[in-house]
C-alpha cells in the first residue's frame, strides 16, 4: 500500500487527487478508503481528491480492507 505523494501543499480552494497503489499487483481486493485527520482543514473523497478548506495541516490516510495503510501530510495555505 502506498500513495503517490508523502507530502502535499495546496491553497485554500485548490484540489489534487492522491493515487493509492495496492500491492501485490494481483491482489484480489484493491478497495481502499481515504480519511482526513482534520476535515475543517482538508477534505478527501473516496477517489482520493483532496480539497483545501482553510489554512492549516492535515494528514490524509488511506487504508485497505485488510488493514494496510499509507498517509500524506497536507499543508493548506
Amino acid at each position: 500500500m502506498s500513495l503517490n505523494k508523502k507530502t502535499l501543499s495546496l491553497a485554500v480552494g485548490a484540489s489534487e487527487t492522491l493515487v493509492a497503489t495496492v500491492k501485490p499487483d494481483d491482489a484480489t481486493d484493491k478497495k481502499v478508503t481515504f480519511e482526513s485527520s482534520a476535515v475543517a482543514t482538508a477534505t478527501v473523497d473516496n477517489a482520493g481528491k483532496v480539497v483545501g478548506v482553510k489554512a492549516g495541516i492535515a494528514t490524509i490516510a488511506v487504508k485497505t480492507t485488510n488493514g494496510k495503510t499509507a498517509s500524506c501530510a497536507v499543508t493548506i495555505t
